[in-house]
């Protein structure tokens, strides 16, 4: 046995383990493997975040494993759907030479139908949006998605798309003024990506502030509360008035005071409330920014959509498949706590961009894909079980931590942390 068919058959278990497989095939069908190695990544990240915070502290700290994959849908009591997602809010459509995929999670890319479609007479979105597709090109489809700031993608046919950036990318800046044991992180992000990553720092002992502005909250807090909860238990919680120069100043002087700042939004968001990476990462300060593809590109995504557009999907017949619940946001949380924790290592402060699309590419395009001859049967107890070639593994359904403590209500520690 080579070593391509041992990491093939680690990955087996591992995604096996995650509760991912479980969420992965069509509704009512068996559960199946990944391509690349998406389980492998997230246990080999993490044991790289435990190194680091080793270094800092001297203590190894309690890290979740590979399970994190599936913590949302064991939350939400979520299951494989496809061709939908999990959530059921994204699906891929034919168009005229190819497919695309869509996300419409939120109101306002409903909203954004009738301009994507070029109609107002609209009576269901997606069907809507299907016949528009069928009679379009993929990237003519993918361009418009993207005028729109739609959350879609061309699907790759076969294999992961080329691309020319790393999935983590290092701008050095100014000398930090000091290196603690425990770092302050102010965090802006939202969702899933971003607070999974601010969420394990918090486990590796970092004071953990979570920012949002009154006018639009975590859209996360309006999901299952203990996922919110898992995620953001033990962080203080700031609300900012960003039309009010008081608070934006006193929310410069916090973000000053920081060993790092986490943001999940595109760069003009958080520019127009004073606050810009360059400046601040050369004066001492790092910022971690985790975007759809990249602090230079405008583009927007979610979890299905992005890991489908970088090429972790299985084709089944004529339909695509997507792996796991949202997949590409478990993925980016881990990579950019590890790279978060690296960069509280250093006396200089570095810009750290992470684009959840190259975080996809690479974990597909790793590893030799070995899944047909994976087999998945069904035992007696009505158990799924994937034979690996080396041993029999159960399919193990989502699973969830418990939150260690309830997320604070939004704003609650605006008064003491600002004062």
């Amino acid at each position: 046995m080579n070593g391509t068919e041992d990491a093939a058959s680690a990955e087996a278990r591992l995604w096996a383990a995650s509760g991912a497989m479980s969420l992965t095939g069509r509704a009512g069908g068996p559960p199946r493997p990944a391509p690349g190695l998406p389980a492998a990544t997230v246990a080999e990240e993490l044991a790289r975040l435990s190194r680091s915070a080793r270094r800092r502290t001297g203590r190894a700290p309690t890290l979740p494993d590979v399970r994190l994959l599936s913590e949302r849908a064991a939350i939400a009591g979520l299951g494989r759907r496809g061709p939908l997602s999990c959530s059921g809010t994204f699906r891929t459509l034919p168009t005229l030479d190819g497919r695309i995929g869509l996300s419409l999670a939120r109101d306002s890319d409903l909203d954004m139908v009738p301009a994507l479609v070029m109609t107002d007479e609209i009576t269901d979105p997606w069907e809507a949006v299907s016949a528009w597709a069928r009679g379009t090109s993929t990237s003519d489809a993918a361009d418009r998605m993207e005028l729109l700031g739609l959350p879609g993608t061309a699907v790759p046919r076969h294999e992961p798309p080329p691309g020319d950036r790393d999935p983590v990318e290092l701008t050095p800046g100014g000398t930090r003024p000091h290196v603690r044991e425990r770092p302050l992180i102010i965090d802006f992000t939202a969702l899933w990506a971003g607070p999974l990553c601010a969420h394990l720092l918090g486990l590796t002992g970092a004071e953990v502030v979570k920012v949002e502005s009154s006018t639009r909250l975590d859209g996360a807090r309006h999901g299952p509360r203990a996922f919110f909860d898992l995620l953001h238990g033990g962080h203080r919680s700031v609300v900012i008035d960003q039309n009010d120069p008081a608070s934006r100043d006193a929310l410069l002087r916090l973000v000053r005071s920081a060993d790092l700042v986490l943001e999940s939004s595109r760069p003009r968001a958080l520019a127009s409330w004073g606050l810009h990476a360059d400046e601040l990462v050369a004066d001492g300060v790092s910022w971690l920014s985790i975007s759809a593809r990249g602090r230079g590109s405008q583009r927007v995504g979610f979890g299905d959509d992005v890991s489908v557009g970088a090429g972790l999907y299985l084709l089944d017949r004529d339909d695509v498949l997507p792996c796991g619940d949202a997949l590409a946001d478990p993925l980016t949380g881990v990579v950019a706590s590890r790279a978060a924790a690296e960069a509280l290592e250093q006396e200089r402060a570095v810009l750290v961009d992470v684009s959840m699309h190259d975080v996809c590419r690479h974990v597909a395009a790793a590893g030799a894909d070995d899944r047909h001859r994976l087999r998945v049967t069904m035992d007696r107890s009505g158990r799924w079980r994937l034979d690996t070639g080396e041993d029999i593994v159960e399919v193990a359904p989502p699973q969830a931590r418990r939150p260690a403590a309830p997320a604070a209500a939004a704003g609650a520690h605006t008064q003491e942390v600002l004062r």
